[in-house]
């Protein structure tokens, strides 16, 4: 069993756990589940933002702890100070560290668009999702099979989410891609060996149809990997790892991209 079957098996127990105690008529209630919610979409697109997704995650499968202190309320609003398009927030606590109340914290402070990023297998989950303040969920093609995906996403569409199908490589795209989904992610790293090449995006970005919003997801901790990746057709970019491995993330990604808008502005300057 690889890391992926592993954490989906888990997540399937605790889906199962979860339900039992806290039904989904209970997250009815919430007073985020009638919210509107803000389109990734158009906040990712917008020229005037950055089309960077900024993750808050303090620990991974690959890196273990990478920063265990570190204060949601205080690295999410920073992001969005920094100029962040939206947020990325880590939900799942075995393994990568994060909570429901991480979500729902963020959402306090910022009316930008949020991503619950978890390994979603449940309609359960999306209604959770909803309930906790998220605009947006992740399903991973490597982690549903493609009819299962289709109704996850579908029910998702449905309580008026937003969904990015997070692919791998050529085949999951074919296989998972449907009408439901608002925007693609290429995750740069391979969830069954955690090895990362930015060569995966790059290989991918063209087979994508430009109806998809196409976002870089993993392994970006260079500006200029990020004017590459916007020439070669992708509209955002999803950042964590790079910022969160700081002591103050906040700061890290308001120096990143700084210094992106410093090289934006020089292509500008250099048409003319």
């Amino acid at each position: 069993m690889n890391i992926l079957e592993k954490i989906i098996a888990d997540k399937q127990r605790e889906v199962a756990e979860k339900s039992s105690i806290l039904p989904t008529k209970l997250l009815e209630q919430s007073i985020y589940f009638e919210g509107k919610v803000v389109s990734m979409k158009k906040y990712v697109t917008n020229p005037e933002k950055s089309g960077i997704i900024a993750e808050f995650k303090r620990k991974s499968p690959s890196k273990g702890i990478i920063n265990g202190s570190a204060s949601v309320e205080k690295v999410s609003i920073g992001y969005m100070q920094a100029g962040a398009a939206a947020l990325s927030i880590l939900t799942d606590k075995e393994y990568f560290g994060g909570t429901n109340e991480d979500l729902k914290t963020a959402r306090k402070f910022n009316f930008c668009p949020l991503l619950r990023k978890d390994f979603v297998v449940d309609e359960y989950q999306i209604i959770e999702a909803k309930s906790i303040g998220a605009d947006c969920i992740l399903l991973i093609a490597a982690a549903l099979d493609p009819a299962k995906l289709k109704d996850l996403a579908a029910f998702a569409k449905s309580l008026g989410l937003e969904i990015l199908l997070e692919v791998h490589d050529e085949e999951e795209l074919e296989k998972s891609l449907n009408e439901n989904v608002d925007l693609v992610g290429v995750n740069n790293r391979n969830l069954k060996t955690f090895e990362v090449s930015l060569d995966t995006s790059l290989a991918l970005v063209n087979q994508i149809p430009s109806a998809f919003v196409k976002i870089s997801e993993s392994g970006i901790s260079d500006p200029n990997t990020l004017i590459q990746l916007k020439k070669a057709g992708f509209d955002g970019f999803l950042i964590g790892e790079n910022f969160m491995k700081s002591a103050r993330p906040e700061q890290a990604a308001y120096n990143f991209m700084k210094e992106y808008r410093k090289l934006l502005a020089a292509i500008e300057l250099n048409k003319f």
